[in-house]
């Protein structure tokens, strides 16, 4: 049976859950009165809602029931990270002076095969799309090459599946972390992404039906690049011509990430170049 027909939002969602409490830490030191100032911000901003909108008890009891099938979907990553979590990138990056960084998403997995440029990410002998030839450089932002540098990639297969999230796939699949040469230059070859929409058999998707929302995201890389000293800039770059770049569910497209790949000089597939920029790390 193939990845198509068996993939679930429920299944997708209990990983992305099961993987958070994994690998993220819930814990934040956080005062009692920074608690308050946000809860509270946050209660008063539903209730304004309720009060300007004139919301029904009927409408209310949808929204209690919806929030039980969220957690039941295993869904709250998905949710947060597609509708709210482009604004905590926006207020966590208002610093930066380097490279553009944007959402995480749900799909990450740390601990991805360690591979020395010039790599090629771990695929299925069969694996459907264009390959693409993703290449750069990283440096800080006076300029100088970050020897070793780390750029951390994982992105969609070409029906738009990710591996650890969708059975079928192997476990690395599509994932890297590919370490730079001395003069901080990568070269990653890997496929053409394909843009996908999230899950809609679940909570999420009951949402997007309700308010007559497009679930689509454009084909996108997903990236963390980092280097002793300098801050890890998270990050997605982007395709031109991508039919979603101007609406994309999640809020995520920025100008500055945009590729725009062309022919490979190989012959075969595309290839692009972007450089990464990082910021000094902050003083402790």
């Amino acid at each position: 049976m193939s990845v198509e027909t068996t993939a679930t939002a429920a299944a997708s969602g209990a990983n992305a859950t099961e993987k958070f409490r994994a690998h993220k830490t819930a814990a934040a030191e956080v005062s009692a009165e920074r608690v308050n100032l946000l809860a509270s911000r946050a209660i008063k901003a539903i209730i304004d809602t309720v009060t300007e909108e004139k919301v029904t008890y009927d409408e209310y009891n949808a929204l209690k029931a919806w929030l039980i099938r969220v957690g039941e979907d295993g869904e709250w990553p998905l949710f947060l990270d597609v509708w709210i979590e482009h604004s905590v990138e926006e207020v966590a990056n208002e610093h930066r002076e380097g490279s553009k960084g944007t959402i995480e998403g749900p799909y990450y997995v740390p601990g991805s095969p360690v591979l020395h440029t010039p790599a090629a990410l771990p695929k299925r002998e069969d694996e459907a799309g264009t390959p693409l030839l993703f290449q750069g450089r990283v440096t800080n932002v006076a300029g100088k090459a970050l020897p070793g540098a780390h750029v951390e990639i994982w992105h969609a297969d070409d029906a738009g599946y990710y591996s650890q999230f969708a059975p079928g796939i192997p476990e690395w699949n599509l994932r890297g972390t590919v370490v730079a040469d001395n003069d901080g230059n990568y070269q990653i070859n890997t496929l053409l992404p394909a843009p996908y929409q999230i899950p809609t058999d679940g909570a999420c998707g009951q949402l997007i039906a309700a308010a007559g929302w497009h679930a689509w995201r454009p084909a996108h890389l997903h990236l963390k690049v980092s280097a002793p000293g300098h801050e890890l800039i998270t990050t997605q770059l982007y395709f031109t011509a991508d039919e979603h770049l101007s609406d994309d569910i999640a809020s995520a497209v920025k100008p500055e990430l945009i590729l725009d790949p062309k022919l490979a000089t190989s012959g075969n597939g595309k290839e692009v170049s972007y450089d990464f920029v990082l910021d000094p790390a902050s003083p402790k």
